[in-house]
């Protein structure tokens, strides 16, 4: 006899507050993009009715398709608790688009229009590579280990979400003490807030109206906010192919930051759904980084410069204890506020330090599910494969000054965060491949921290042969280490010979 179908709803209340975590983690994003690029010379024009509204295509059209995903799965495993996977830009991957594409296209052509094709024809060529990427994303989850994809994910959630937001949360420390107050309450300990309202809804409501009142925000903030308001419609472009054109005639070297970027984000996508998986939620990897891949694109064919990803406020979401509503909802108001110019409006009248403990949860709940999802001897690795984030942070900060600014404190710091991604893999998996005796395995990946150091992938600022020569060197010196431990146990596990 077959059990009963489980009802699997469109939307419940657990979904508010996963929809102001992701609303709010995107929507700063958004926001910086706008202020960066209009600091760099871009036109509103272009930010308001190009960039963002193709950005928000993309983030539509994902958080529908994972809206979908989710009640399949729920539909497969006869299951209510499934909650879809969140969708939207990876902070870094922004940062090095913003710098690395955007910033030097518009150096080299002197012109703002034609750098934002370039970086459009980037961006559609990155979803290119990713979906490609997807059709091995399966053996790759299986032999890499989690406490080394986990541990990755948990030092960008250290660095770039829990810590720079606590930083944001203590800029109006009245307010944003306050606001961690009713998270932690909230979200962290599950107490239910006064008339039952969602804890993120009821620490925004409490902490802006704080704000306002003890005059926290600057003069004319709420007047200021609606200046950008206005119609800008979601249309398709051929920027993308006229950028085409330009980026592989003038500006070819803008691929070699394309590529590792490109690698990066896939690799985020896969540590983002080990870690769902982790959580109890089981989804395809492959076809994850495909969908990216394909959202990314259709970004690109409206304007859009950013490649998108699963994002790692997924596991907070399973936690807040979200379905599918908030996916679905995420979508479309993205839709609605970018056609509109809401989301300037939002951003300029509710404070950061208001906003940033949500977030501070969300890295929160990431570093937890890091150890929590791996056996107590794997916490090594898992503690290590999140170091190189540390540097990754620094460098981003600083921009091109971080050599010069960290000069002093260590040699180390830049070569360190330049592809932290796949240097907090490799050194995780190394770990636990030690850790399991396996030092054959242990070797192999260190050999290929050797090639990913040779060819730029880690260590060096762009794609190059030979681009990180003592780096490399030093991995094939561990994977010898390696290697002796590995023959020293192959020698002891061989029979002795007859008679002896």
């Amino acid at each position: 006899m077959t059990a009963p179908a489980v009802h699997y709803p469109w939307y419940k209340k657990e979904d508010t507050d996963a929809f102001f975590a992701l609303f709010q983690n995107n929507i700063a994003n958004f926001v910086i993009i706008a202020i960066t690029m209009l600091g760099l010379g871009f036109p509103a024009a272009i930010v308001f009715g190009q960039v963002l509204p193709g950005a928000a295509v993309a983030v539509m059209v994902g958080n529908f398709y994972y809206a979908y995903s989710a009640a399949r799965l729920a539909r497969k495993e006869n299951r209510a608790d499934v909650t879809a996977l969140s969708y939207g830009i990876s902070t870094p991957v922004m940062f090095v688009f913003l710098f690395g594409v955007l910033l030097p296209a518009k150096q080299l052509t002197g012109d703002a229009e034609l750098a934002w094709k370039v970086a459009v024809a980037a961006c559609f060529i990155s979803g290119a590579i990713e979906a490609v990427i997807s059709l091995i994303g399966r053996w790759v989850q299986r032999n890499l280990p989690r406490a080394a994809m986990l541990g990755a994910v948990a030092g960008v959630a250290l660095t770039f979400i829990a810590g720079e937001m606590l930083f944001k949360t203590l800029e109006i420390p009245v307010v944003g003490l306050l606001v961690l107050a009713i998270i932690i309450v909230g979200l962290v300990a599950r107490v239910a807030m006064p008339f039952r309202l969602p804890t993120s809804l009821f620490a925004i409501i409490i902490g802006s109206v704080l704000a306002y009142l003890i005059g926290a925000t600057e003069e004319g903030q709420f007047s200021d906010a609606f200046t950008h308001l206005g119609f800008y419609p979601l249309l398709p472009n051929m920027a993308w192919f006229e950028g085409l054109g330009l980026l592989f005639t003038s500006m070819l070297a803008i691929l070699t930051v394309v590529l590792p970027i490109t690698l990066y984000n896939a690799i985020e996508t896969m540590n983002n759904v080990e870690a769902m998986e982790a959580a109890g939620d089981k989804y395809d990897v492959r076809e994850c980084q495909a969908v990216d891949g394909v959202g990314t694109m259709l970004g690109a064919l409206f304007g859009g410069v950013f490649p998108t990803t699963v994002y790692i406020a997924t596991v907070g979401a399973k936690w807040m204890g979200a379905g599918r509503g908030y996916s679905l909802l995420n979508g479309a108001v993205y839709a609605i506020t970018t056609m509109f110019g809401l989301i300037a409006v939002l951003a300029a009248i509710i404070p950061v330090s208001v906003v940033a403990p949500i977030l501070v949860f969300v890295g929160m709940s990431m570093i937890a599910t890091a150890f929590q999802a791996n056996d107590t001897r794997y916490y090594p690795a898992v503690a290590l494969a999140m170091l190189p984030y540390f540097a990754n942070y620094v460098m981003t900060r600083f921009g091109r000054a971080a050599e010069e600014t960290v000069a002093g404190i260590s040699s180390g710091i830049v070569p360190l965060g330049q592809g932290a991604m796949f240097t907090a893999i490799m050194l995780g998996a190394m770990t636990v491949s030690v850790i399991d005796q396996q030092f054959r395995r242990a070797a192999a990946f260190a050999l290929v921290a050797a090639g990913f150091s040779f060819v730029g992938l880690m260590h060096a600022p762009k794609l190059a042969f030979n681009a990180a020569p003592d780096f490399a060197l030093g991995y094939v010196v561990m994977a010898a280490f390696f290697a002796y431990f590995a023959l020293q146990g192959a020698k002891q596990e061989r029979p002795l010979p007859s008679g002896d």
